[in-house]
């Protein structure tokens, strides 16, 4: 068992960001009769998945559905069809910036080309 302070060192979180992922009902710790937090190693597990979720830039909403999938249905078929179904968009949102990127980088290299051709031709008249 775990406490929201363990976690929280652990992932190196804030408690209240951990708390913010309860409020969204991402986790559900178990209470002490004194109203602690305790959470188990699948709320372990649950939490390492939210954050490689947003480190891969879902959004919580869609964390949230992939992750208690399981919860639903044990077989984890659902939450797999799911994952692939987010991680495809996600994957071709990412070839596209990608492309993007290229571009713009393509472009800067033909503007600094040009640039440092004029420079050159400006120090060479200089001279």
């Amino acid at each position: 068992m775990y406490t929201i302070s363990d976690l929280s060192q652990e992932f190196n979180l804030t408690t209240r960001t951990i708390r913010y992922y309860e409020e969204l009902g991402l986790l559900k710790p178990q209470r002490t009769e004194s109203g602690n937090r305790l959470y188990t190693k699948k709320h372990y597990a649950q939490l390492k998945l939210v954050l490689r979720g947003k480190r891969f830039g879902f959004s919580l909403e869609e964390i949230k559905e992939m992750v208690l999938l399981f919860d639903y249905d044990r077989t984890g078929e659902k939450q797999l069809e799911r994952t692939v179904e987010y991680g495809s968009q996600k994957l071709e949102e990412l070839n596209q910036r990608l492309k993007e990127l290229n571009e713009i980088k393509a472009e800067i290299e033909n503007l600094l080309g040009d640039f440092t051709e004029k420079l050159d031709s400006i120090r060479s008249v200089k001279r």
